[in-house]
């Protein structure tokens, strides 16, 4: 299966009845011109993904109210944010922009704002000029005319008395504004040592008081780094503990999946879907900036990929060493292997992954259930389908072991116990897969392991991160709520793990036997080196 962007949104829009945006969009063709690059001055045109984001901004219910009083566009560099929600602005300026009832086609009407104000803020006066700069070429002739429009640096006024203006972080100087619409940039940006916070907060307390009930707040950012604090990161949160549907909050990010930034062909894949329909953005140069060594990858994820990242997050496995392992194919029939099992009830996925007992061992998937993108909130893991799968592989291969972390999963492996299967179990802690992880880590660099070669096994191994503390490295998900998933690559963990203490006796040959005292103590030395290379670059980055 192909790999797909990730979506907090469904890509659906409202039906005409519920939208007040169709008459914003040709309002838009109308009055606004490309303000910039090789088709400057001519009529103004958003791709089909920008028209879809603004149906859904617009959306409203059946008494004519908007359906959100806060939304968040997080889209990668280069998207085209700024001149997108200039737009934005210039509509809530100028256009038809509140409901005005139903007409006799039970489409909603919609008129200008009586009295408009856009307020375009962030933490510095250079981020608001990323908007301001784009007004002079966005209104056309006709617009200026037409409104009456006085076009400055930093605020435009309208003949009817409206106004966009700049703002920066000053909360004292926010509080008390009545705005009808308020853009903050860059969120990402916006963190407690430079008031972010608190503009926030006097933002947001400020569109509340509207007297229409209809003043909004628009938050545009890139991917935010995970513990900086940001009002980015906090909104994040908000709405992935809300499961993307937070109350009145309209939280729209695309993202590229997990990918080798090593892979170039794969990296150049990701920055397609990662651009969506913004087909100005070079795919070539941006895959080119990410496969600079200069480039930290944290920098190429969050700002090209659109991957919210963690800065501590250590890549688990050498660049390319992963893909190297390949060797397509399955495990033969009959073969002696280990299971490794990692269950999931509902939020994330079920990993069965075998491994053979022989050296070199052979990772390859047995069965992978993950939770389909805008689930039901009732999804769960099909059990009964796990436990034949479970059975079934039980029935194709010499099953020495079947490990697993009991937890939640109890009830499934005493009846696989019960019907004589090899149930082992093996709980995930940090004393079990602290060596676990390095073992297989070990055997990746030297290329000691086969892999089928298996899209959703690699997917899982690369979204994995290691964290580090004083007990050593063990794997993680890039953050502790992200939807990429890391359970095939924690099941064949702890199958390797297990599959090298059920390699064959009978299988050990002359070569095999050729083991001093010295072999022993230097490949010891060899798995405490990898450690403590892990645990320096930990102390470095906390100094």
């Amino acid at each position: 299966m192909p790999a797909k962007a990730i979506r907090t949104w469904p890509d659906t829009v409202p039906p005409p009845s519920r939208t007040l945006a169709w008459p914003v969009l040709e309002w838009m063709a109308t009055y606004l011109v490309q303000p910039d690059g090789p088709h400057a001055g001519e009529p103004f045109k958003l791709t089909r993904e920008q028209m879809r984001v603004v149906l859904r901004l617009y959306a409203i219910d059946a008494k004519g109210r908007f359906l959100y009083r806060r939304a968040v566009l997080r889209r990668a560099k280069g998207w085209g944010k700024s001149p997108f929600l200039a737009a934005i602005a210039a509509a809530e300026l100028c256009g038809p922009v509140r409901f005005d009832g139903f007409g006799r086609n039970k489409l909603p009407k919609a008129v200008p704002h009586p009295a408009p104000w856009v307020q375009v803020a962030a933490v510095a006066a250079s981020q608001t000029r990323n908007t301001m700069v784009v007004f002079p070429g966005l209104f056309s002739d006709q617009a200026v005319e037409t409104f009456g429009l006085d076009i400055g640096k930093e605020i435009i006024h309208s003949r009817a008395g409206g106004r966009i203006e700049a703002v920066t972080s000053s909360p004292r100087v926010l509080e008390g504004g009545r705005p009808t619409l308020v853009i903050c940039d860059e969120t990402s940006h916006w963190v407690a040592s430079n008031e972010g916070h608190a503009m926030a907060e006097a933002i947001r307390r400020n569109a509340a008081k509207a007297r229409d009930g209809a003043a909004r707040v628009v938050e545009t950012t890139n991917a935010h780094l995970i513990g900086e604090g940001s009002v980015a990161e906090s909104t994040y949160e908000a709405a992935r503990k809300a499961g993307w549907r937070l109350a009145g909050v309209y939280y729209d990010a695309l993202e590229a999946p997990a990918v080798d930034l090593v892979d170039l062909e794969a990296v150049r894949k990701a920055v397609e879907l990662a651009r969506g329909d913004s087909t100005w953005v070079d795919i070539d140069r941006v895959t080119a900036e990410i496969a600079d060594p200069t480039t930290p990858a944290t920098v190429a994820r969050r700002y090209f990929l659109n991957q919210v990242c963690e800065p501590q997050a250590e890549e688990w496995l050498a660049p390319g060493a992963w893909g190297a392992c390949a060797a397509p194919g399955p495990i033969p029939d009959g073969s002696r292997i280990v299971i490794g099992f990692d269950g999931s009830f509902s939020g994330d996925s079920t990993a069965v992954v075998g491994v053979t007992c022989e050296k070199p061992p052979h990772v390859a998937v047995l069965g992978c259930w993950e939770r389909p993108d805008n689930a039901p909130a009732d999804w769960r893991v099909p059990v009964l389908a796990v436990e034949e799968t479970i059975r079934a592989a039980a029935r194709t291969y010499d099953v020495a072991e079947i490990c697993a972390d009991p937890y939640r999963w109890a009830r499934s492996l005493e009846v696989l116990a019960d019907e004589g299967l090899p149930v082992v179990e093996f709980p995930q802690s940090t004393p079990r897969m602290v060596p676990a992880t390095t073992r297989f880590a070990e055997a990746v660099a030297d290329h000691q392991l086969t892999h089928a070669d298996d899209e959703r096994l690699t997917r899982h191994v690369h979204n994995a991160v290691l964290r580090v503390d004083s007990r050593g490295p063990r794997l993680a998900k890039p953050t502790k709520w992200s939807p990429r998933r890391i359970d095939l690559a924690v099941a064949a963990v702890m199958a390797l793990d297990r599959a090298a203490v059920n390699e064959p006796p009978h299988r050990i040959t002359v070569a095999h036997m050729e083991i001093t005292p010295e072999k022993v103590a230097a490949a010891a030395r060899k798995r405490q080196a990898y450690i403590d290379s892990i645990l320096a670059k930990a102390r470095e980055r906390g100094r």
